[in-house]
């Protein structure tokens, strides 16, 4: 069997799909996904980012030969991708491509966490079972091997999900009566003087899983941490914890109330 999963999406919609990914292994397994998110694709045999592939050109464009034999190459083709793009899907069945189309984002009132929704949408498919904790191993990992600082992240891909950045400093210094505090900033955050920037997330994974301790807002890096294994606090505002908060052995949820404001 040689499967396709096709996963667009940001860092931390690609986290939470992980259990259902990796219950979707084949005898070759190949994953298209976003730039950023390739280097966390580890289990796969092959990934590769989907502008790539030439992927986004079909539907828009007559697709190249190239890109059609390879779509035809394999046995299942598992798409998060175009799901609600009607002409792509009819093209996919007009070419006849053995195409399973599951919706990237999970519907207001689920009622599911969103990795237990992807889980859900890959049950016929899968093989395996799953605990539904997205890992990301890292030979660092492990209570042995951490070091003594805390890591802070202040920001998220949208400012009403980010905790002030002076409260963030505030308990920076509250940490650093303890423990050394180290500032992170991810692949696509602005500048933040001091801090810490890895723009491989596998690189950026491989540091996390060497903290004590790791404080950020709901944001891919906050899953990113709590998938290596990190202590992770996770500070939400309006997105809803029962649904995308970061799983993990020792992940712990604040909800914040207060207006925040753009950092």
């Amino acid at each position: 069997m040689r499967r396709l999963i096709i996963r667009p999406g940001a860092i931390g919609d690609f986290i939470v799909s992980l259990p259902a990914m990796e219950c979707l292994a084949a005898d070759y397994l190949e994953i298209w996904a976003a730039p950023p998110n390739v280097a966390l694709a580890r289990f796969a045999d092959r990934a590769r980012s989907i502008p790539s592939t030439g992927l986004d050109l079909l539907g828009v464009t007559e697709p190249p030969k190239r890109l059609l034999d390879e779509l035809r190459g394999f046995d299942s083709v598992v798409s998060w991708y175009g799901a609600n793009r009607p002409n792509f899907r009819e093209l996919v069945g007009r070419l006849g491509l053995p195409f399973h189309f599951f919706p990237a984002l999970p519907p207001e009132g689920a009622g599911l966490h969103a990795t237990d929704f992807y889980l859900e949408q890959v049950r016929a498919l899968a093989r395996c079972a799953s605990d539904g904790i997205p890992r990301i191993p890292c030979p660092v990992s492990g209570d042995a091997a951490r070091e003594g600082f805390a890591v802070i992240h202040p920001f998220s891909g949208s400012p009403k999900k980010n905790w002030p950045l002076e409260k963030f400093r505030e308990l920076a210094g509250i940490l650093e009566q303890t423990m050394p505090v180290d500032w992170c900033v991810g692949p696509q955050d602005p500048p933040l003087e001091g801090a810490v920037r890895i723009d491989d997330l596998y690189q950026l994974a491989y540091w996390l899983a060497r903290a004590r301790l790791y404080f950020g807002n709901d944001c891919g890096i906050t899953h990113l941490a709590a998938a290596v294994g990190t202590p992770v606090i996770a500070l939400f505002g309006p997105t809803d914890p029962a649904v995308w908060a970061p799983r993990g052995p020792h992940v712990q949820v604040i909800r914040f109330t207060q207006p925040a404001r753009d950092s």
